[in-house]
């Protein structure tokens, strides 16, 4: 759709009532200050509706009833603080009750108790016109189940996992369909989930397709050996960047395992994030000889990412299921080519061999992909701008026309 046409419907939304939108996000995917990196996407997509939207956030924390080491994954969620400000956005961390061992299956009804409280207090407050969730199970299927208590519009974003993987799971999957019939509107980070969707019972009618968006203003291109020598990294050897969560999904195994194929060529590989599986992909390193060719840097702040992709000569990700990876989306718009599984929304923005390779998911893949990539003469600057096009203010006029429809059915069913 057009801008123009976007930028009217919203005009038209807003001028009968002088006022602007007042929205709840609900939703588990949002940085806090104990893990700041965490759904950092829906945070970005929340500023892109700060000129039209008054907005605060509901961001429920698991809570498990039990001893909780002090340097584990419990203990990190206990110290998240019940009430913040994240960024300019007042935000609550209500608890709500999880067994592990007992699945998923609980954790929807869970998460829907642990809040009504607070979601009740807050609409007290402030008469919000729409609840907007982030992740269709559990935080949507908790957010459908608050919607009808309070009579409230929904609507509901799907982001990967929640739609290519869960309804595998024959406990949860009527949990989805009925999220996916109720919403009020529905998005999609990519039309790779929305064919999923409508397989799944979705009209298609009452669903949006609108992919992440990237900042220009964090990330741009910049010289490539002036970054290197800003973060202590060598100026003459090539080097490929991975950067997300250490765990299964995203394939850095994958990755080690082609770097010990590239060996040979000095490639050395950097790997940015935190996870799970952090001490297996150590032992990787060190039975495969690769101290010198990987290095595993951790957490870095988002706004720090850019040096970091800058300083490399393409970006990887072999992930096993994909939404729409903004890693993928700030790499680009850093002018570095691409080379990832073809899987999700991946071939949605890596749409031409000018950006990047789409390959198979097997260290064989990787290593020619990579070798061929590090070789290849780029056009850094047409990457730059085919990424950079992706804005997140083409993001929030998008949204908002969900909103406005959503809204507009709600009334019209009611």
């Amino acid at each position: 759709m057009p801008k123009s046409s976007i930028l009217l419907s919203i005009t038209k939304f807003e001028n009968p009532h002088c006022k602007r939108l007042r929205v709840l996000v609900f939703t588990s995917l949002f940085p806090n200050s104990i893990n700041p990196l965490v759904g950092t996407f829906v945070l970005e997509r929340l500023r892109s509706l700060v000129n039209f939207v008054d907005a605060s956030v509901i961001a429920p924390i698991p809570y498990f009833p039990t001893w909780i080491p002090a340097n584990g994954r419990w203990g990190n969620l206990a110290r998240v603080p019940h009430v913040e400000d994240v960024e300019g956005f007042h935000t609550n961390h209500p608890r709500y009750l999880v067994f592990p061992k007992l699945g998923m299956a609980t954790h929807g009804l869970s998460m829907f108790a642990g809040t009504l409280r607070q979601v009740c207090k807050r609409l007290s407050e402030v008469d919000y016109d729409l609840i907007d969730a982030h992740y269709v199970y559990p935080d949507g299927f908790a957010a459908a189940m608050l919607t009808s208590v309070l009579k409230k519009p929904l609507v509901v974003s799907a982001r990967g996992s929640d739609i290519n993987l869960f309804p595998r799971f024959r406990a949860i999957r009527p949990f989805i369909r009925q999220v996916l019939q109720r919403a009020n509107g529905l998005i999609a980070v990519s039309q790779a989930l929305k064919d999923l969707m409508i397989g799944l019972g979705c009209r298609s009618n009452n669903l949006a397709v609108i992919r992440n968006g990237v900042d220009p203003e964090k990330f741009f291109p910049q010289p490539r050996l002036a970054m290197r020598q800003q973060l202590g990294l060598p100026a003459d050897r090539p080097i490929a960047i991975g950067v997300g969560s250490l765990d299964e999904n995203k394939g850095f195994h994958i990755l080690i395992k082609a770097m010990a194929r590239l060996q040979k060529l000095g490639v050395l590989l950097l790997i940015i994030g935190e996870g799970p599986r952090r001490s297996h992909l150590q032992n990787q390193i060190r039975q495969l000889g690769l101290q010198d060719n990987v290095r595993l840097i951790g957490t870095v702040p988002h706004g720090e990412l850019s040096s970091w992709y800058c300083a490399a000569d393409v970006f990887c990700l072999a992930s096993l299921r994909e939404g729409c990876p903004n890693v993928v989306l700030e790499a680009l718009a850093c002018g570095r080519p691409v080379v990832a599984t073809r899987v999700g929304g991946i071939p949605e923005l890596v749409v031409s061999s000018a950006f990047g390779a789409l390959v198979e998911r097997s260290p064989e893949a990787f290593e020619r992909a990579l070798q061929d990539a590090l070789q290849r003469h780029w056009d850094y600057d047409a990457i730059a701008a085919h990424g950079r096009s992706y804005g997140w203010d083409h993001v929030g006029m998008q949204v908002m026309n969900v909103y406005s429809r959503a809204i507009t059915q709600f009334h019209a069913r009611a």
